[in-house]
């Protein structure tokens, strides 16, 4: 038994060191992946620092996902300026309909000192594409190049939009939870929701009493319909 000690002690070190150096991944492709820590992404490119030091960057058309912090950002099409491109998804929640948003932290890095020739050109164009009629236009993109985006990205914080997806229904689409409350978008969410999560007449009525949706209450709808198609 005393033998047996050192070596779980030695394992578990091991093991912490090579999580903490390999926390992140890129999965290029089936059985194609690289590990390595997140630095930045502008939702349209990831960058990644790869265990010997080095950076890569990877552009969303070029890779199937990525995973950060444990959270995993696919890649998917979207309609930006009338052109179809790609841009990475976090996805929230996973099943018989898929909840993405797309926004938040771009860094993994704490903000540096304000300095205008480090600091990236970030914009959400109000375009006319997208989704169900729905756009996500002009894109999100960084001003300056990799090196901009890798030390100044954590100075901002990009809007999230969440969008829902039925796998065979047609593509995901834009659903309007965040910023103020209207009865208008409380009905389009509704409307959505009800178009989505169907032949479950007890959440149907509970989407039809709701007044307002935010974002956590969209996300355990979602969450209690895919509990229940499993």
């Amino acid at each position: 038994m005393k033998s047996i000690k050192p070596f779980i002690l030695l394992f578990a070190v091991l093991f912490g060191i090579t999580a903490a150096k390999a926390q992140d991944v890129v999965m290029i492709g089936p059985g194609n992946f690289v590990r390595g820590t997140v630095k930045a992404t502008n939702f349209s490119s990831v960058v990644l620092k790869n265990d010997d030091g080095s950076m890569s960057q990877y552009n969303a058309k070029d890779i199937k996902e990525f995973v950060w912090n444990g959270e995993t950002y696919v890649s998917k099409p979207i309609v930006v300026k009338k052109k179809m491109e790609h841009r990475f998804f976090k996805i929230v929640e996973q099943g018989a309909v898929n909840l993405y948003t797309i926004g938040g932290v771009t860094s993994a890095e704490e903000a540096p000192v304000k300095r205008a020739k480090v600091r990236p050109n970030i914009s959400v164009g109000g375009g006319s594409g997208g989704f169900g009629g729905m756009g996500v236009g002009g894109g999100i993109t960084f001003g300056g190049g990799r090196r901009d985006a890798e030390q100044a990205a954590g100075s901002r914080v990009v809007p999230v939009t969440y969008f829902l997806e039925k796998p065979g229904t047609g593509p995901m689409q834009e659903i309007p939870v965040e910023g103020a409350a209207t009865s208008a978008k409380t009905q389009q969410v509704k409307t959505m929701l009800l178009q989505k999560l169907t032949n479950d007449e007890d959440l149907a009525e509970r989407i039809n009493a709701t007044e307002a949706f935010d974002a956590k209450l969209l996300r355990a709808f979602i969450a209690a319909y895919n509990s229940m198609k499993k």
